[in-house]
């Protein structure tokens, strides 16, 4: 994250190696270019003070001075709205609104099939792969016109999106050839200087 040596951050993100929600939450924190201190919690390794800040004991979880803000969500729109530049959202409440739907779909129809995919029901978790197979898949013409989700620029939409096209291989997902638009939109994400900062050492063997 970016830091500065004669500034202490006032920003603290406890956020997952891992964990896809505090993975886009870090893509978020390095498009904005934040004074933020990044602590890693490892999977099973909750720091003692987490269950204080947050009653779910989750990542992440993220501190701005007095103010404490979960679910990743939500600490998106939060720094979006914090730190205004570059916007990541639009400016018109109309289309603030559908980006909101959006988000919450993505997250309703594909960040919740990511148990599943990593438990121990196969065939369940092949349903879900599936699942998000074929969603990818149907929105993959939409690059073929645009360089990101909402045009030509990079969105908040677009650092959800990172954060699960980052991770198919690993959670064992193929996209077909008619999805090769997604997967080309897919590197032009990871090109840009945010994601390759956001990412953990654990995230880099994801992929």
């Amino acid at each position: 994250m970016a830091s500065s040596t004669n500034r202490k951050p006032i920003m603290t993100l406890y956020s997952g190696t891992t964990d896809p929600f505090s993975h886009r939450t870090r893509i978020v924190i390095n498009e904005k270019d934040a004074e933020c201190k990044v602590h890693q919690v490892e999977t099973g390794k909750m720091p003692r003070e987490l269950a204080d800040l947050n009653p779910y004991n989750q990542v992440p979880t993220f501190v701005d001075r007095d103010l404490v803000l979960y679910e990743s969500r939500i600490i998106c729109e939060y720094l979006d709205e914090r730190l205004p530049h570059p916007p990541l959202m639009p400016v018109d409440p109309v289309s603030r609104a559908r980006v909101r739907l959006m988000l919450l779909r993505f997250d309703k129809d594909w960040f919740s099939l990511i148990p599943t995919i990593t438990g121990d029901d196969k065939r369940a978790a092949n349903k879900a792969r599936n699942i998000i197979r074929d969603g990818m898949t149907v929105i993959s013409p939409i690059f073929k016109e645009q360089p990101y989700m909402l045009g030509d620029d990079f969105s908040l939409v677009d650092c959800f999106l990172a954060a699960i096209l980052w991770r198919l291989d690993y959670y064992g997902i193929s996209l077909p050839r008619q999805a090769r638009p997604i997967l080309e939109y897919a590197e032009r994400v990871f090109a840009r200087e945010s994601f390759k900062q956001s990412l953990t050492d654990a995230e880099m063997e994801m992929n």
